[in-house]
């Protein structure tokens, strides 16, 4: 990583602008650490209910947990999915005559 900088342009929505000023965010501090996620080879970003955002935060703030303390229980939820879909697929291949 280089701490060197290159200026843009950047367009955003109106309603983003207020969001973010009335969060207190830098900007430049949140796209660059967007970048750096998106670039990255071992960062993934999981669309969520608002519920279960909530719950993360609450959970990582409340425990002082990392992501790194959460993978393992990721790692069992997508062995036990999979195991849900391999099911499935098993029961549609016995379906087909």
């Amino acid at each position: 990583m280089t701490d060197e900088f290159r200026r843009i342009s950047l367009m955003i929505r109106e309603d983003q602008h207020a969001r973010l000023l009335d969060l207190g965010v830098n900007m430049s501090g949140l796209i660059r650490s967007l970048i750096d996620d998106h670039l990255s080879d071992s960062k993934i970003t999981l669309a969520v209910s608002e519920e279960a955002a909530h719950l993360y935060q609450q959970v990582v703030s409340n425990t002082g947990s990392t992501d790194a303390d959460i993978e393992p229980y990721l790692r069992a939820a997508l062995k036990r999915m999979l195991k849900d879909r391999i099911t499935r697929m098993e029961r549609l291949h016995r379906a087909i005559k």
